[in-house]
């Protein structure tokens, strides 16, 4: 009887929930995805043409290695000179509040797919795309920052106070 009790009790118990203080100027999108947990647009910078996109995923706990995620961003962009985006990407880790954020990098020419699997793809020189994945307790989740090389660069402070924010409650 006393197993049965806990088991309901920990089936009642709320999830763990990525939570973060939203940086001053961003402003949030409807969720158009039962797998987004927040969709945020970055202003654009003077003369760009668009505002950045900031998304979180998360995939009930699913959604590949840091690598596997890796490399699929990298084909996200390419190289103007032709060098593999590999070698242009930036890779780093941010510790904080117990999460574990690998980041990547990566300036270029973005011609991701126009939606998952399209044969349609952007292609938009003078880009910028940063994503991670935060792995800790109730990950892992997943974001990707994409837009203008300039506006990225304008919000970068922003966007590293978020990261920094990043915490499971």
């Amino acid at each position: 009887m006393l197993l049965a009790a806990s088991l309901a009790l920990l089936l009642q118990a709320p999830s763990p929930t990525l939570k973060y203080d939203l940086p001053e100027g961003w402003t949030s999108k409807p969720l158009s995805s039962k797998m987004r947990l927040a969709d945020f647009v970055l202003p654009k910078a003077e003369g760009d043409p668009e505002d950045a996109s900031l998304v979180i995923t998360f995939f009930g706990g699913q959604g590949g290695t840091v690598q596997a995620n890796f490399d699929r961003w990298l084909t996200q962009m390419q190289q103007p000179d032709g060098r593999a985006s590999k070698d242009v990407a930036k890779t780093s880790i941010l510790k904080t509040h117990d999460l574990n954020l690998s980041i990547m990098d990566l300036p270029g020419t973005f011609v991701a797919e126009v939606a998952p699997g399209s044969s349609e793809h952007f292609n938009k020189p003078g880009y910028h795309l940063r994503a991670a994945v935060i792995e800790g307790k109730g990950g892992p989740y997943f974001i990707r920052l994409v837009g203008p090389a300039r506006t990225i660069a304008k919000w970068d402070a922003a966007v590293q106070a978020f990261f920094k924010s990043l915490r499971v409650e």
